[in-house]
């Protein structure tokens, strides 16, 4: 069997022990905002463009920093769909607003874990062993 993967990027942000999760319309799930390249693009490019179309606001390209890579089982895809999720944080300029593709918005703790899918939940838990995440 081939398996797939499915290449994003993924933008965390942290505030107050909550990171910030978005669900897009007609989807039961969130996820971390961010989402898959086009073509050439460079993870920051893509993480610029996501972030823009999803949240309205304009991330610092100086701020930007790697915070790690996870890959899981894709959710609502067939077994062997793979996601690999780089995930990255930086500041960001304007005023966080949800775009026509997101239905809400939410700042999450780790008892909000269930409600992302898996490779967003590998993320969580990093988080929680850092200490960042409430």
């Amino acid at each position: 069997m081939m398996s797939v993967l499915i290449d994003t990027v993924a933008w965390v942000r942290v505030e107050n022990g909550r990171i910030l999760c978005a669900r897009p319309r007609g989807k039961d799930v969130f996820y971390i905002p961010g989402g898959k390249r086009e073509g050439v693009e460079t993870d920051l490019q893509t993480l610029l463009r996501e972030v823009e179309e999803e949240l309205a606001v304009a991330i610092l390209p100086a701020t930007v920093s790697h915070m790690g890579t996870y890959e899981a089982q894709a959710h609502g895809h067939p077994d062997g769909v793979v996601v690999r999720m780089s995930c990255y944080a930086g500041e960001y300029r304007g005023t966080l607003a949800v775009s026509s593709e997101i239905e809400e918005m939410a700042w999450f703790s780790y008892a909000d874990r269930p409600l992302v899918p898996p490779v967003d939940q590998l993320l969580f838990d990093d988080l929680k062993a850092a200490g960042t995440l409430a």
